[in-house]
């Protein structure tokens, strides 16, 4: 695997998960355009920005405070969020699980990219 923002497994994982979560928001009433589908397409985009944006950071403790303090924050947030549409109906609840599993497992692997990242002895 080389180096560069694309070969982070979790900028992949948080892009891919964006991606899932643009899809299944097509499926949701046009009434919630404005409302559940605004919301959840910006805090799912938000992960993979902010982690983008961490990775371009130089000093360590920019990076994680992005990481930790935003790109979690709103991988947290989609998760609920996606959560509550399956609540309103507008997507399945086996479907909500899978992705707050999916976002589960992005966050844990954030906070081990962090933990990486202080470890580090150029640190």
């Amino acid at each position: 695997m080389g180096i560069g923002l694309e070969n982070l497994e979790i900028y992949q994982l948080a892009k891919d998960l964006e991606i899932r979560v643009y899809e299944s928001t097509k499926e949701f009433p046009d009434d919630e355009k404005y409302r559940s589908i605004d919301q959840l397409r910006r805090s799912s985009s938000a992960v993979a920005n902010n982690i983008a944006e961490a990775y371009a950071k130089r000093t360590v403790k920019d990076k994680t405070h992005i990481l930790r303090d935003i790109a979690i924050a709103e991988a947290e947030e989609t998760k609920s969020n996606f959560s509550r549409c399956a609540d309103k109906k507008f997507v399945s609840p086996e479907k909500a699980v899978i992705m707050a599993e999916q976002y589960t497992i992005l966050m844990k692997r954030i906070y081990g990219y962090i933990k990486f990242l202080k470890s580090r002895p150029d640190n």
